[in-house]
C-alpha cells in the first residue's frame, strides 16, 4: 500500500463531495447517530460525547493511515450527509488485515444512490491511490441497503466468510456479520 502527502484529500463525483471533516460537522453527525432509524442495525444510538468520540476515532485514522472515511457532503442540499470511506477495522478475524469500505448516511438521503455513487470513489482510490489488492464490507444479515450496496459495487459474499463480530458479545443479536469481498484482478 502507498501512501503520504500525494494523496487527494477529497474526492468528488458527479453528486458527491467527500471530505475531510470540519468542526461544523459534528452536530449534524451526532443527530444521525441519534436516528433509531440510522442506528437500527448498530449496538446503539449514541449520546453526543459518543459521536464525538467516533468522529475524533476516524480523524485519528486519517492521520495515521492518510485514508479514512470522508464527511459526505451534497452540494447545494446538504452541507453533511454521513460518512463513506476505508479504514482498517479494530479487531482480529479470519480476514485480517485488511481495509474495509464503509457507509453511514442521515435517513433523509437513503433511495438516492449516494451510498453507492461514494462507496464507488472511495473503492476506486483504495484500488488506483493507495494499491489495495482486496477491499471487505460487512455487516448484519438483515441489513439489506448495505448489502445491495455491496452487491451494486460488485462484492461477492461467500457463506463461509460470514462471522461471528468479536467486539460484540455471544449471544448479542448482532453479533452474526455476513462478509463481501471484491478484489482486483
Amino acid at each position: 500500500m502507498t501512501g503520504g502527502a500525494d494523496l487527494p484529500r477529497e474526492l468528488e463525483t458527479e453528486r458527491l463531495r467527500l471530505r475531510r471533516w470540519r468542526p461544523e460537522d459534528l452536530a449534524p453527525f451526532a443527530a444521525m447517530n441519534a436516528d433509531p432509524r440510522v442506528a437500527e442495525h448498530l449496538p446503539a444510538v449514541l449520546s453526543r460525547a459518543e459521536s464525538d468520540a467516533l468522529a475524533a476515532r476516524i480523524r485519528a485514522h486519517f492521520e495515521q493511515r492518510q485514508f479514512g472515511q470522508w464527511a459526505v457532503e451534497i452540494p447545494g442540499v446538504a452541507p453533511f450527509a454521513g460518512f463513506i470511506g476505508l479504514s482498517v477495522p479494530p479487531f482480529e478475524a479470519p480476514f485480517t488485515p485488511c481495509v474495509e469500505i464503509g457507509w453511514r448516511l442521515d435517513a433523509s438521503c437513503w433511495g438516492r444512490g449516494y451510498a453507492t455513487e461514494g462507496a464507488r470513489a472511495a473503492m476506486a482510490f483504495g484500488f488506483e491511490s493507495l494499491g489495495l489488492t482486496e477491499i471487505v464490507s460487512f455487516t448484519v444479515p438483515e441489513n439489506r441497503r448495505s448489502r445491495r450496496v455491496m452487491e451494486k459495487l460488485g462484492m461477492r459474499r461467500r457463506a463461509e466468510d460470514d462471522f461471528d463480530h468479536p467486539l460484540l458479545p455471544a449471544g448479542h443479536w448482532l453479533r452474526q456479520h455476513v462478509l463481501y469481498r471484491i478484489r482486483v484482478n
